[in-house]
Formats: C-alpha cells, structure tokens, sequence
C-alpha cells in the first residue's frame, strides 16, 4: 500500500486533520473506535501523520472538560464534605454568573456522555452520573424555589366588572301563604330582595400567574433536567407548587374545601353566597388561571408535548376538582324554588367554560366529571322548576286577603317568572326533551305550534296561578270584593307580562284576553256592588207621578238609598286598588253610573220633601256631595260618613 503525499501547507495539513475528526466523530462511535479510525486515515495520508498525538491531546482535553464542570456542580453541593460549598447556596436569581456558570457545567458533562468521549472510562461514567445526580437535585430545588418567590398573588377584585343587579321582592306580611313561598318573601321592605347575576370579568384576562423574569429561568432549568431524564422529577416540582399556587386562588376567591354532606348542611342565605362566589370563581379559573397555566406550562416545556400535557393536567386536576365537587354537592342536594336562578347562573357558567375547558384539559376522568356536574346542575335545574311548578298549582292557602290586595302568591310568582325570561335560553334547551309536561295547555292551536318549549311551560305555570287566584277569590262572601281581587291579581300578572320580555313569549293576544277579564270583572263589581243602591232610585213602587208620588215611599227611597251608599263608603274606602289607573277608572264608572241616576231622581221627587220637616234626614246628600266622596274608595283606609243634617226649611 503506497501513502499518499500532498504539499498543501501547514493550514492544509490542519483542514484535512479537522476533516478527518469530524468525520470520525459524527459516526458517534465509542472512543477506542475513534481513535482506530483516525489511526487507519493516517495510513493514507502522510498529512495525518500527527493523529497520534491529537488523538493523546483531545483525551487528556476531554479530561480537562470533565473535571472542570464536576469541580463547578462539586461546589454548588450544600451536602458535600466541602466546607465552602454552604456560602454557595445562595438563591438561584441572587447569583446569575454562578447560575450560568452551573448550568455551563451541567450541559458540558451531558455534552461529553452525549458525544461517548467518556463513556469507555467507567471510573468517569460514574463520576459523571454521581454529578449529573447532584446538579439535578439542585435543579430542583432552585426551580422550586424559584416558582415560590415568584408567584404572583391573584388579584380578584381587578378581574370584575360591574354587577347586574335585578330585583326579586315581595312583602311577606300580606297574608297567609305556604311555606315553599316563605324564604323568598322574608325581604326588608326598604332594601327588597335582589338576585345578583352576570358578574363580568374585566377585559384584560391576561394575568401573570408567575412573574415574567422568572419564566426563562425556569425554562432553562427544566430543559436540564429533561434532557438528564429528570423529567418527572421536573414536572413533580411545578405541579406541586402550582397546585398549592391554585388552591391559594380559589381560597382568595372565596372557595373552600367542602364535602358534599357539609355543603348539604348550609342554610340557604349562606349557601347562596357560596354559589356566587363559585360562579366568580369557575369563570376567573377556567379564564385566568387555567389559561394562564397552560400558557406557562407551554413557555416553560415547550420541548416536549407529552410533558406540557401532563404538567398542566396534574397542576389543574386538584382545582378544578374542588369546583366540580362543589358543583355535584349542590346538584344532588334539596330543592327548593330560591335555588332554581343559583342553579341556572351555576349551570349557565359551567357550560360556558366547559368549551375553553375542553380544549386546555385532557385528563379524561375531570373532562367527563365536568361534564357529568353540568348534566346533574340541568337536572337539578329542571327538577327545581317542576316542583316551582307544582308548589304554584298546590299552593293552598285559606286565608283571604282583607281588603282584595294583590295575594302575595301573584307577587311571587310573577317577579320569579320575570326573572326566569333571563335565562329562556337555557331552559329552552332544558325543556326541550319535556315538551309533554304543556299537554295540559288550552290555547290557539297555531299559538301553541310557535311558541317555545318555555313559553309553552310559562303558560301552563301563570294559568296555575290564574286558576289558583280564581279558588281563593271564592272564599270572599261579598261578590264586589271577589271582583275587586281578581281585578288587582289579574291587573297585576298582565302589567308584568307587558312591562317585560314576557309579552314577546305570551303574545299580543295573550294580553288582551286578559284586559277583557278585566272589564268582565269591573262590570260585575259595579253590578254587585251599586244595584241595590241603584234600584232606589227608580220609579216602580212610588205610587204616583212626580208631583204626587208617596212621600212615605220617597222617604223610605232616600233612606234605604242613603244607607246603600254609607255602608259601599265605609266598606270600600277599606279595599285596596293599588293601581291608580283602575283605580280611577272604576270611580269613573260608579260615577257615570251611579251619580246621574241620583240627580235625576232628585230632580223629579226632591222638591216633595225639601219642603217638608226634616227634609236633611231623607235627603243627606247632594250629587255633588256623592261625586265628592267617590275619591276615597278603594284607598285601603276605611272611612265613616259623618253628615251633618241639613236644616229644613
């Protein structure tokens, strides 16, 4: 075999020679392979003739390397025998040329077993493995370390808009009325009582969970210990204090840990503001804090999918599980008609969040509790309506209201269903699947076929309430009060139907049915009330024409007449109309009704007794006089006529 040989220089001598190691070292074969290689190259090329003492040079090099970045991770070691390696274990952010320089040392001794310079040195490997050992341990501690100090606190209140407040009151103490109804009518009469919803996070949802500065820290420490085969050991350290970093949030937002058989035991108020502030605390975790975990997980792992994916799934896990749990408590627990806005607000957010939710979380078991709690919350949901529902039709008390007022049932039900129309939507998609609880609807056959599965269930619910009203205006003896009742009720359920969204779900024609109930009534509260007063005034049975009918039965006219309109005054200045329009629209028709038949028949009989003796006795009052006192019906103040006699002349 013959060497070949090239005059190229001494700088071409060092290009082949650097070609040569280059090529070898790229096979990645062990050292002893290497070096036999480069040793057969020179056999070629008398230009390699110098390998042998390279080969000599970049051994005892990589040694050098070695023993420099052990000495650096050596130093750091707070366990070692060293004695000055306590003062090296100063916070990571403190030191940053030592941190680089730690770092440097890690990625050199992973650098040297990467390139199999050492590995045919067992005495080294295991001095490299000792090494990679401590510096991981350090690692973590650091990156630990450096995840607490840099934890940014949640600050909740930045996160809220404003609070749309809609009011749900009615006075309790107006009479009689079963217990379903009670704990929504206990209300301060001057505060009411107000179902708070749609608490609005404020538009910049972009918050640093952990200060900015540190992630890249963070980042190059996680990128050692995974490429070391620390991984789990990696993600172990920021689930842990990641995980307490979220129980810290839910505690600022106002969420305790709770088992489901203490959450069953709250009383109501205080469960109440435990729903809210779950309701807060689900939008501002799945938005926020979720997001911004993953945001971090991805900036701090982004080498590797697999291990941003389970990072973030076991940071979030524990969280989110303490929501939901929450969330199934509730679910599963007694109903009762004040939790059914609670629910929908709970049921309306989950489902809100569940589409972000499902694109961040991959743990199958929390994606399918998540899921499970937003089925059992519509349950929940639907149930509490059908006992609403049923409670309305049942409501059974005996008691009548004194003075005709508006039944505090009406009140109830029609602020709780003018509240419902907030949430349409979702018992729209609640109901669907029930459409068979309607059956019982009479209605347009055509109304019926456009209307939505709620406002189907909304007219079966206010015709409940109708028929119910209609039950409890039989228990008043005095017809005219029983008109008087209904008037107001109904009165009542058209304005809340018309002042609303309500009247877009009933229709148009829902409302004019109902204002011509209305008019029935005010004509039998006039017939009830004014015909016996009215037939006074009539001509049958006086005995004779104007000029000489009897006065025995004119004055017997006067006074039965006189006695009817004291006994409607003191009566009905005692019932209450509290809508001033039919309020003064039935003085208006009494007026009409009542005070012409009085002047004409005093003008054809009065003169027949105005000159008699005590004519002030049989003819007390004047048209003028009656049209006076009409104002006083209907004021809810029972009032006396005291006359005084007109002198006879």
């Amino acid at each position: 075999m013959t060497t070949t040989t090239t005059s190229l220089g001494a700088g071409g001598e060092d290009r082949v020679m650097a070609t040569a190691q280059q090529i070898v070292k790229s096979l990645n074969t062990p050292k002893e392979v290497r070096e036999d290689m480069l040793l057969i190259f020179s056999s070629f090329d008398n230009r390699l003739s110098n390998i042998t003492d390279l080969i000599n040079n970049d051994s005892d090099s990589t040694g050098v390397r070695f023993d420099a970045a052990e000495k650096v991770i050596l130093w750091w070691d707070s366990s070692s025998s060293n004695p000055d390696a306590s003062r090296h274990s100063l916070p990571w952010e403190d030191s940053p040329d030592e941190a680089a320089e730690y770092l440097s040392a890690i990625d050199e001794i992973l650098q040297l077993v990467i390139d199999m310079s050492i590995r045919s040195d067992n005495e080294i490997m295991d001095r490299a493995e000792t090494a990679i050992q401590v510096a991981m341990s350090r690692l973590e501690d650091e990156f630990r370390l450096i995840l607490i100090r840099n934890t940014v606190p949640l600050d909740a209140e930045r996160l809220y808009g404003s609070i749309r407040r809609v009011s749900l009151s009615f006075a309790a103490n107006e009479g009689e009325i079963d217990e379903e109804f009670e704990s929504f009518g206990e209300v301060d009469s001057q505060r009411g009582c107000f179902h708070e919803r749609e608490a609005s996070l404020g538009d910049d949802l972009c918050v640093d969970l952990i200060n900015a500065d540190a992630v890249m820290e963070l980042k190059e420490i996680a990128d050692r210990m995974i490429r070391s085969g620390y991984e789990k050991e990696c993600v172990q350290a920021y689930s842990n204090v990641r995980r307490d970093a979220l129980d810290e949030c839910l505690v600022i937002l106002g969420v305790e840990k709770l088992s489901i058989e203490e959450v069953q035991k709250i009383e109501w108020k205080v469960l109440d503001e435990k729903m809210k502030k779950w309701i807060k605390a689900v939008k501002v975790t799945v938005r926020v804090l979720l997001s911004g975990e993953k945001r971090l997980c991805d900036q701090i792992f982004n080498g590797s999918d697999s291990i941003k994916e389970i990072c973030f799934n076991e940071t979030a896990k524990g969280c989110v599980m303490q929501l939901l749990n929450f969330g199934e408590a509730v679910a599963i627990g007694k109903r009762s008609s004040e939790k059914l806005f609670r629910i929908l607000d709970m049921y309306d957010v989950l489902a809100d969040a569940l589409l972000d939710f499902e694109m961040m979380v991959t743990d199958e078991f929390v994606c399918s509790e998540a899921k499970g709690v937003l089925a059992g919350l519509g349950d929940a949901a639907k149930g509490t309506f059908v006992e609403f529902e049923n409670a309305v039709k049942n409501e059974a008390s005996k008691k009548p209201m004194q003075n005709g007022e508006i039944h505090p049932l009406t009140r109830y039900v029609m602020n709780y269903v003018k509240l419902l129309v907030d949430y349409r939507e979702t018992l729209n998609s609640l109901l669907e699947s029930d459409e068979d609880e309607a059956d019982g609807l009479q209605s347009e056959d055509s109304e019926l076929e456009t209307m939505t599965p709620f406002a189907k269930r909304l007219l079966l619910l206010i015709s409940s309430l109708e028929s119910n009203l209609e039950e409890k205006s039989k228990l008043y003896e005095d017809g005219a009060l029983h008109c008087i009742f209904l008037m107001n009720n109904v009165l009542y359920i058209v304005q809340k139907v018309k002042d609303s969204e309500l009247r877009k779900l009933l229709g148009d024609n829902w409302v004019r049915k109902r204002r011509g109930q209305i008019r029935q009534y005010a004509t039998s509260y006039l017939r009830a009330s004014w015909t016996k007063a009215l037939y006074c005034l009539k001509d049958e049975g006086i005995g004779g024409s104007s000029n000489n009918a009897s006065k025995v039965a004119l004055k017997e006219r006067f006074k039965s007449f006189n006695a009817c309109f004291e006994e409607i005054y003191r009566t009905q200045t005692g019932w209450k109309v509290p809508d001033p329009q039919l309020r003064e629209e039935l003085r208006i028709s009494i007026s009409e009704k009542a005070i012409p038949a009085y002047r004409s028949f005093m003008g054809r009989f009065g003169s027949q007794l105005e000159s008699g003796r005590h004519a002030g006795k049989y003819i007390k009052y004047t048209p003028e006089d009656l049209e006076n006192y009409l104002p006083d019906l209907f004021e809810g103040s029972p009032l006396v006529l005291h006359h005084m006699r007109r002198k006879s002349t």
